[in-house]
């Protein structure tokens, strides 16, 4: 503005003599006050309109959800803690470096970053078709409204996320609200690849492998057992041991007999002949149950019919010369069966650990208020927006009167009037050719 204007303007009495100097704003008061039924007018025609364009702006309602992120950084700092807390002393600041690094961590950040993704937007749109529900040709154009009009925060102190969202349909402001959240859960599982997951997959791969082989070592030890008539190797020997050793106790009575009846009766007595049948069958049930100390024959062999032969042949314990070739095979099927069976065991509490220790480590979001249907607008607060169009449409107009006032003070030699005149006749001209050539092309 210039100073001019800013300047007192003196006024003349009916006399001619020039009355004193009055201030600015007195002279601006005047002015307004002359055209004060102009200004009137002006301020009830804008505040009619201002009415009408309040009320043409459609509502929006507004749908408020608040969720608090979970925080896995406890699990983290144990684990880091516990690897450094076994080195001693010495590494007592780098466990608490850790401690200040990872505990102090807010995962609020991450998940509000989540929520602002692509992926997350881009679910909502096609969830709830909101290209067609707001007439957007492109669907980028929808993500961009769709941002606008959603406000996702976090406080600082406690990590709490709000997420609103503003539509001029409630219960869709609703249902992008709570899609939000059920989005950003679905992504967190897809995402969540935690140790105890890789964990999880890798002891149920070991654990069926460790199952196959625990069955082929139950088949070979039980193979091996059929076979060789081993049920119970340290038990049958126990018993054999001394089946033989009171049969050989047998045997040896039965050989005195002979003899001594061979000395008192001679070689035709009866009771003699008896007494030899008995020894030589206690005889013969020893050699067979002590066996050969032949090599067993093994699969493949020439003698392994035989060997099958002699299985088949209702002999219910193996030889006892055996018993030592038997037991270093049996043993190792045995210890085997034993040692997958242990492995077995442990793969299988090791699992069920995993996959509860899994279940902890998906993140699930911790909904404080669930979105509801707004039953009030939030927008356009019509009163204020009404007060604010007249009072600026007031304000145009003031300024407009006080401003063809100054310029009816300046004198028609002014070189600013002058180029101010030239500049709108020329826009004149320019606007009456135009004029002149649209209706010679109708």
């Amino acid at each position: 503005m210039d100073t001019e204007l800013l300047e007192p303007v003196s006024t003349e009495t009916r006399d001619g003599v020039a009355s004193q100097r009055t201030p600015n704003w007195v002279v601006n008061a005047n002015v307004l006050w002359d055209h004060r039924r102009t200004l009137v007018r002006v301020t009830a025609i804008a505040l009619v309109v201002s009415l009408v364009i309040a009320f043409i702006i459609p509502k929006r309602y507004t749908s408020t959800g608040r969720i608090m992120p979970p925080d896995n950084s406890g699990s983290s700092l144990a684990m880091f803690a516990a690897l450094t807390g076994r080195s001693g002393g010495e590494f007592s600041g780098l466990s608490n470096l850790a401690g200040s690094l990872l505990g102090g961590r807010n995962s609020s950040a991450l998940f509000v970053d989540l929520l602002r993704s692509g992926t997350v937007s881009g679910a909502l749109i096609d969830r709830y078709h909101l290209q067609q529900a707001w007439h957007k040709r492109y669907r980028v154009d929808a993500a961009k409204y769709l941002a606008r009009h959603s406000t996702i925060v976090d406080d600082k102190r406690s990590g709490v996320i709000t997420v609103e969202v503003q539509d001029t349909n409630p219960q869709r402001a609703r249902d992008l609200a709570q899609g939000y959240l059920d989005e950003l859960n679905m992504l967190l599982n897809r995402t969540s690849i935690s140790a105890a997951h890789q964990e999880r997959v890798f002891i149920e791969r070991r654990l069926q492998g460790v199952e196959a082989d625990l069955e082929q070592a139950q088949v070979a030890l039980s193979d091996y057992s059929s076979t060789h008539t081993t049920i119970d190797l340290p038990n049958q020997t126990r018993a054999m041991v001394d089946a033989a050793a009171r049969l050989q106790a047998e045997q040896i009575a039965a050989q005195s007999e002979v003899d001594s009846l061979r000395l008192i009766y001679g070689d035709t007595n009866v009771r003699l002949r008896a007494a030899e049948a008995r020894a030589a069958e206690l005889q013969r049930q020893l050699v067979k149950m002590s066996g050969t100390s032949a090599p067993l024959p093994k699969d493949g062999d020439k003698n392994s019919d035989e060997a099958s032969a002699d299985a088949d042949s209702g002999d219910l314990y193996p030889p006892l010369r055996q018993l030592p070739r038997l037991a270093v095979p049996y043993a190792n099927l045995y210890r085997r069966v034993r040692v997958e069976e242990t492995i077995y065991e442990l793969l299988t509490q090791q699992y069920e650990v995993a996959r509860i220790q899994e279940a902890k480590d998906v993140p699930v979001v911790s909904i404080i208020d669930a979105p509801g249907i707004p039953e009030k607008k939030s927008f356009p607060p019509r009163l204020l927006v009404a007060l604010i169009l007249t009072v600026l449409a007031s304000g145009v107009s003031a300024a407009w009167l006080l401003f063809l006032h100054r310029w009816q003070l300046v004198s028609s030699s002014d070189p600013r009037k002058m180029l101010a005149r030239r500049i709108g006749g020329s826009i004149g001209d320019t606007l009456q050719q135009l004029r002149n050539r649209t209706r010679g092309a109708r």
